[in-house]
């Protein structure tokens, strides 16, 4: 079985790309998405052995990646929470690490990094928030 994960993106089509690229390239199991930070943490909460990563857009149509990720700080060890945003500044990249965040992708040059980080499964390393570009 493939990495289950579960999405929170608000945006269709960057949602039914990244469906087919995770399924097609590493072979994830997207099991699931939210559009808005409340759907998305009642569905993680509620499913907390169901997921082994969730990839969370830090602007949503209602609510922030942000509280997500701070819904989440409690996951098990081999879950892991990666932001996927065009906003990947230094600031959010740690204020991502402070909420236990495993990594910070942005959307418009990091897909390749997501992918890989993916591929890795969840024995990936415990965080690599800060090792994309623009750090």
């Amino acid at each position: 079985m493939g990495l289950r994960t579960f999405l929170v993106e608000d945006n269709a089509r960057i949602r039914e790309n990244l469906v087919g690229t995770l399924e097609e390239l590493v072979g994830a199991q997207v099991i699931g998405f939210a559009e808005t930070e409340q759907d998305g943490i009642r569905w993680l909460i509620e499913h907390p052995s169901d997921w082994d990563l969730a990839i969370v857009d830090l602007f949503l149509r209602e609510g922030s990646g942000l509280g997500v990720a701070s819904a989440c700080q409690a996951r098990g060890p081999r879950q892991k929470l990666v932001m996927l945003t065009n906003y990947a500044t230094s600031d959010i990249r740690k204020r991502c690490s402070g909420l236990g965040v495993d990594a910070v992708f942005d959307k418009s040059h990091e897909i390749d990094n997501l992918m890989d980080f993916c591929a890795a499964g969840p024995e990936a390393a415990p965080s690599s928030v800060n090792q994309s570009a623009g750090s």
